[in-house]
This record gives structure tokens, sequence and C-alpha cells, in this order.
């Protein structure tokens, strides 16, 4: 996966353990979009620590299979359910069965992948007739809006628009290879931060790529403005949906 020669996500997963997060919005959206139930099977592409693919089982009652190359990221996954199938991996080439997920996502992973032709291309494959994949990623808008992180440090937004994918690429490599029904979903939350522990730990992965002048720059900002009180954050994804013909 492309970064990972730059980040080390052995080291940081503890850090991201601590610190990310479902987004309750988009666990929704996969939620309704996908219309899991007891009987079907989901795949989850880099599913790190385990955050989403805990969440989704546990909601859905589907069985969840999970890939992510990192070992430490991988075991904290494992920790946390017996009901969850963790597995080393890579996004380019799926080892599953052909036709055996009803569902294909990944969230805040298509940067990481080098090849997101070949990704699409398994997934099409491991997918269902009738199932879905969806993308759960950052358009170039919501990268240059994010709040706090393009405010306060402004050096991530370069990094980050050569590293996530345009959405138009994504969905013309979708179409080539016969995925319907693409659609785009964004969704949002506003919330308050107060505690800026995550910036510290830099539970980011664009934080690890800044330099270490930038990054202080910013997390002083953050904590001079976090004196005067809570700071005002929206969280905003974009879901890409397509489904395998019947």
């Amino acid at each position: 996966m492309a970064g990972s020669t730059k980040i080390d996500y052995d080291r940081i997963a503890q850090e991201y353990a601590r610190n990310r997060q479902v987004h309750p919005q988009v666990l929704r959206s996969l939620i309704s979009g996908s219309q899991l139930n007891n009987t079907s099977r989901f795949l989850e592409v880099g599913c790190g620590t385990g955050n989403y693919l805990l969440a989704l089982q546990q909601e859905s009652g589907a069985s969840a299979w999970g890939i992510d190359p990192s070992v430490e990221m991988r075991e904290i996954a494992r920790q946390r359910s017996p009901m969850l199938t963790i597995l080393p991996g890579s996004a380019e080439s799926l080892a599953f069965p052909t036709g055996y997920f009803d569902l294909v996502f990944s969230v805040d992973v298509i940067h990481h992948i080098s090849r997101w032709e070949a990704y699409y291309h398994d997934a099409f494959r491991v997918l269902r007739q009738g199932g879905k994949i969806c993308t759960v990623t950052d358009s170039e808008d919501i990268i240059r809006r994010r709040m706090p992180l393009s405010v306060y440090f402004p050096e991530t937004i370069e990094i980050e628009l050569s590293r996530y994918p345009r959405i138009a690429v994504l969905k013309s490599q979708m179409v080539n290879l016969g995925f319907i029904e693409i659609i785009e979903e964004i969704v949002e939350r506003p919330y308050l931060l107060t505690d800026l522990r995550s910036f510290r730990e830099k539970a980011f992965s664009s934080l690890h790529l800044i330099s270490t002048e930038a990054f202080n720059r910013g997390l002083n900002r953050m904590e001079l403005d976090l004196q005067e009180g809570p700071i005002q954050c929206v969280s905003r994804y974009m879901l890409l949906w397509g489904t395998k013909p019947e």
C-alpha cells in the first residue's frame, strides 16, 4: 500500500486504537446502504484496529471479515471480539472465493492503495451478484475544508491532495469494471473539540508527513484557541457506492 514506507502503522497502532472512533453517520449509511442481515457476509479492506468492523457486525449480525497489512493493527482488532475474522492481506489481491461477500468496504484506506483499479477488479470478483462496494474517502473539497486539520495544519492539504485519488477517477474505474448504480453520498457530523490528545499523538496519518515545525505551530495554535473554549469542528466523508449487477 502506498504510504507504508513513510508511516509505520505497527508503531502507531496503539495511538489509533485510543483516538480513532466510528463516525456515526458513516456507520448509519453503511447499514442502510448495504442492507446486511444475519445471513450476510462482509469484508472491510484495511480494517485497522477494527472499529467499523466490530460496529457493523454488532449492528447487522452479519459475518465479518477484515484484512490489514499491519500486524499490530490486526492484533488489536482480534482482541476486540471473537466474532471477527481478521487476516493479513492486500487490497489488490483479495484471497477469497468469487461471489463470497454481500458488501466490501473501506474507510480512510483508498489513498493507501497503490493500484486502485486492481482493488476494484478483485472487489468486483469477490462480491455476489447484487452485492455492494463502498469506498469511504475524502473528496478534494473535503480535504481543503477539513476542520480542524486543514485549518490548523494547512501543510497537510497539498500532501493529502497528492495521496487521495480524485472521485472522478475512482468512478471511471468502477464503471469500466462493470459496477452500476454508482452513487456519491456525503455525510457530516458537527462536534466540539475539547481534548487535543488525538492531535498530540498524531492519530491522523498526514500529521506524520509534515515537518516538526509545522506540526508544533499548528498544535500551539490549537492549544491557544482551546483556552478560549471548545473548538467547533465538522467531520465529513464521501461515500462512493457501487453495485455488482445481478
